[in-house]
């Protein structure tokens, strides 16, 4: 990476917490803890017995499959790699593992994972920063639900999926996901084929933004698969035998000490199953399913086109969430997801065959332990979470300092991770502003658990070929925008309350995440040079011959491809 590559950043439009109000009361909105999971491993797809091994490449692929898993470290991969027996042990065995691939960006949420994964480009240049400000909107409305719309009218320029309908109008594309940004973000604002799972009715819906009706397909499978008469009432117990895990089954600081041991039970009332269902083991096979009646619908790969396949499966982050990176529930869920994209890979090969499809699998961040729990993997003894109530005197210096300065009050703002300022609102000059924001690191640096606070500015001068964590920011935030200074916590440090573990920071440990190339294009072996995830969408634009439409982040990843 050049240094140039490190220091281009911007500034997208975030949420902001005004400081009149958090003087006076400071409250952090983060995710209510999933309760249930359940799964497990019903009959998915048709299976085939073809080898999935590379054969002779032809000129270009019939179908290319993209698949991120929400919340996926690669250590999983090497953990458990004795016990893979399906999907994973096929990539890892026959395609390109590289093993020090980055989402090379700060804040390690799943809106801007996604956007980065087919774009080539990070955060700043997407215009998807956080979880917050990316695809919900009440301006598209869901089909057949009354649940919060959502649409990519925040996402900022091209991705693979517009550069090849531009490049063949016939070809197609569908994207698929538990999650709508899991759905909508890797293929940026075109209209195709987009669809999420809406909780409120166990079928899969998509918004106005795309379509004014659902297909006659996407309408029977929601009639054919409900997930409260398929699932309601059954239990999800260990795949294999309790030899088979290393991880305790009892550890009570899993889940905040609520229903953290095996065997976990589905409700038997439909509208719990259809809500609970997201937290199951079988919430990627429903998805996987779904992609499958997909891919026969549009008949994507058989009509002498390239077709693209975008499936996202977010059962890791919700298993990941609750338990932790280190639970036995975490290890068994995977060993069920190398399974079913085995399955799932089969019914594509048998479909297209071997010679004819290209493979991607990524992940939109990573995860770190819950600091109740001593983890066996990561060194997190003494850590802590930290709360927003702690930066109270931060706060009122950068008010202070503000009041001294002119600057409204109302124009600031802190979500925790960044001091923002709208400039509409402090039209002041800029060293009035920095005042405010060296006011607020001056404090904010002195909170237990706080490794660094930095000013945007000044991370612009910042090495950063060796320091990780500045580049991150600036590749989240461009300089002068509206964030004036980034906070970043200890390591394994959480914020809040949220979650038992979770993701979000600059650390490797949230932005590692695996990336598996596989197809006859690809030359197969371990590749352990530092790589990002936005090298991804120009290494398949140049296997599909494909030009992007603007300047990316990534390059090519020449050292992955076969010689013609």
């Amino acid at each position: 990476m050049t240094r140039e590559d490190a220091v281009r950043a911007a500034g997208p439009q975030r949420r902001r917490r005004g400081l009149n109000g958090m003087l006076s009361r400071m409250r952090l909105s983060v995710p209510r803890p999933v309760r249930r999971a359940l799964g497990a491993l019903p009959a998915l797809l048709v299976t085939s017995t073809r080898p999935l091994a590379a054969q002779a490449p032809a000129e270009r692929p019939a179908l290319v499959l993209v698949i991120s898993v929400d919340q996926f470290t690669p250590a999983y991969l090497e953990r458990w790699r004795g016990q893979f027996t399906g999907g994973f042990a096929r990539l890892l065995t026959d395609g390109r593992t590289f093993t020090k691939a980055y989402q090379d960006h700060a804040i390690t949420e799943t809106a801007p994972g996604h956007a980065s994964i087919l774009s080539g480009r990070f955060p700043y240049s997407t215009g998807i920063a956080m979880n917050a400000v990316g695809v919900n909107t009440n301006d598209a409305p869901l089909l057949g639900t009354h649940q919060t719309g959502a649409s990519p009218a925040r996402f900022r320029g091209t991705t693979l999926a517009d550069w090849l309908v531009a490049a063949d109008p016939a070809a197609r594309v569908l994207s698929v996901s538990r999650k709508d940004r899991g759905a909508i973000l890797p293929v940026g604002r075109g209209r195709h084929a987009v669809y999420w799972y809406a909780q409120s009715t166990g079928r899969f819906t998509t918004s106005t933004w795309y379509a004014d009706s659902l297909p006659t397909w996407v309408q029977a499978f929601g009639d054919e698969r409900r997930p409260f008469t398929t699932y309601a009432g059954q239990t999800w117990s260990p795949l294999l035998p309790d030899s088979a895990y290393a991880e305790p089954d009892s550890v009570p600081g899993e889940s905040f000490g609520r229903e953290f041991t095996f065997p976990y039970v589905m409700p038997s009332d439909s509208l719990r199953a259809a809500n609970l269902l997201i937290a199951f083991p079988f919430m990627d096979a429903f998805t996987l399913d779904f992609a499958w009646r997909g891919v026969q619908a549009l008949e994507l790969g058989t009509r002498g086109h390239t077709d693209l396949l975008a499936v996202s499966l977010s059962t890791t982050d919700a298993v990941g969430h609750r338990w932790g990176p280190d639970s036995r529930e975490m290890h068994d869920h995977v060993l069920r997801l190398d399974r079913m994209l085995g399955m799932f890979l089969d019914s594509l090969t048998q479909r297209v065959g071997a010679e004819r499809l290209l493979v991607a699998l990524t992940a939109d961040h990573g995860i770190g332990p819950s600091p109740e729990v001593r983890s066996t993997h990561y060194a997190n003894r003494g850590v802590r979470r930290v709360y927003m109530e702690e930066f109270q005197p931060a706060i009122s210096a950068a008010a202070a300092e503000a009041q001294r300065a002119g600057v409204p009050l109302e124009s600031l703002g802190f979500d925790g991770f960044t001091l923002t300022v709208d400039s509409t609102l402090a039209q002041r000059k800029a060293r009035d502003v920095r005042r405010v924001g060296e006011a607020f690191a001056r404090e904010a640096r002195k909170i237990g658990g706080v490794a660094r606070v930095d000013l945007l500015e000044q991370l612009a001068r910042a090495d950063t070929v060796n320091d990780a964590i500045a580049r991150r920011w600036l590749h989240m935030f461009r300089p002068g925008g509206e964030v004036l200074a980034t906070v970043t916590l200890a390591p394994f440090h959480l914020l809040g309350d949220g979650n038992p573990a979770t993701h979000g920071s600059p650390h490797d440990y949230d932005a590692q995440v695996p990336l598996l190339l596989f197809g006859p294009w690809i030359t197969p072996g371990t590749d352990e040079t530092f790589t990002r995830v936005v090298d991804l969408a120009p290494t398949l634009a140049r296997v599909l011959g494909l030009t992007p439409a603007e300047p990316l982040d990534g390059v090519v990843l020449e050292r992955a491809l076969r010689r013609p």
